[in-house]
C-alpha cells in the first residue's frame, strides 16, 4: 500500500482529515521501520497519552458533577488502560494501517502495548495537526461506548450515582441525605443515614462508614423505586 493510499484509508477509519499527512504517517510508523527511534511514532504516543488521560477526565468531572475524586479515577482508570485503548484500536482496524518492521509478525494478533500505542500516537498527531477541539472530538467518540459500559458494570457499586441520576432527570430533585445515628466505640463506630427524594423519606441504612451508610440507604430507594416503577423505565431514566 502507497503512502497516498495508506493516508486515505487511515482518515477514512478515523473519520479525521489531516492538514499534514506527514503527522498521519508518522504515527503509523512502528519504531522497528523508522530510521531512529525519534523519528517513530513514540513521541506521539507519549503525547497522545497525556492528552487522552486529560480529556476522558474533563469528560467525568463534568459528565458526574457529584462524583467523588475516587469514583473520577476509578472510571478513568479503565478508560485510559492500555485495553480499552487496544479494543479501540481492533475496533477502527488500525493494527492493519501501521508500518511494521519485517522482524515483527503479523499471523497473529499484535502485542496489546503496540495496539493501545498507535491509538495514542494518532490522538498526538490530530492533536497536533487540529488542536485540542479536534483531539476531544475524536477521543470522546471513541471512549464514549467504552464509559458507558464501564457505568453499566459499576452502577451495582455506585448506588448514590444513580439514584442522582433518576432523581434529577425524572423529578428534577437532588437527593438529600441525613446523618440519623451512631453507635459503638471510636474505633468500630456503625453510623445510620436516611435519604429523601422530592419530600419522600426512605428507609434508612446502617455501615460501619457514613458512605457506606449513604450507599446503602440509595440502594434501598432504589430498590423501592424498581418495585413502584416499571424497571424498564427506571433504566431508561438512568
Amino acid at each position: 500500500m502507497n503512502c497516498d493510499d495508506l493516508t486515505a484509508r487511515a482518515e477514512k477509519v478515523l473519520g479525521y482529515h489531516y492538514n499534514n499527512p506527514d503527522l498521519l504517517l508518522t504515527a503509523l510508523t512502528h519504531s522497528s521501520c523508522a530510521a531512529s527511534r525519534v523519528t517513530s511514532n513514540e513521541r506521539l504516543e507519549f503525547l497522545g497519552d497525556a492528552v487522552l488521560g486529560m480529556v476522558v477526565c474533563s469528560e467525568l468531572y463534568h459528565r458526574f458533577s457529584d462524583w467523588l475524586e475516587g469514583d473520577l479515577t476509578k472510571v478513568k482508570s479503565v478508560i485510559v488502560s492500555r485495553r480499552v485503548c487496544a479494543a479501540i484500536a481492533d475496533s477502527l482496524g488500525l493494527a492493519e494501517l501501521l508500518i511494521l518492521g519485517n522482524g515483527i509478525d503479523r499471523r497473529g494478533p499484535l502485542p496489546t502495548s503496540l495496539r493501545a500505542a498507535v491509538l495514542e500516537a494518532l490522538i498526538g498527531a490530530i492533536f497536533l495537526d487540529g488542536g485540542l477541539d479536534a483531539a476531544k472530538e475524536f477521543i470522546i467518540r471513541v471512549t464514549e461506548p467504552h464509559i458507558d459500559d464501564c457505568l453499566a458494570s459499576e452502577h451495582h457499586e455506585n448506588y448514590k450515582s444513580a439514584l442522582q441520576q433518576y432523581a434529577q432527570q425524572q423529578l428534577s430533585a437532588t437527593p438529600y441525605y441525613e446523618a440519623l445515628d451512631e453507635q459503638g466505640p471510636d474505633h468500630s463506630k456503625c453510623f445510620e443515614v436516611g435519604v429523601s427524594v422530592a419530600g419522600r423519606r426512605y428507609p434508612s441504612a446502617w455501615g460501619p462508614t457514613k458512605k457506606q451508610a449513604e450507599q446503602e440507604a440509595a440502594k434501598r430507594a432504589l430498590e423501592i423505586i424498581h418495585r413502584i416503577i416499571p424497571s424498564s423505565n427506571v433504566e431508561t431514566a438512568l
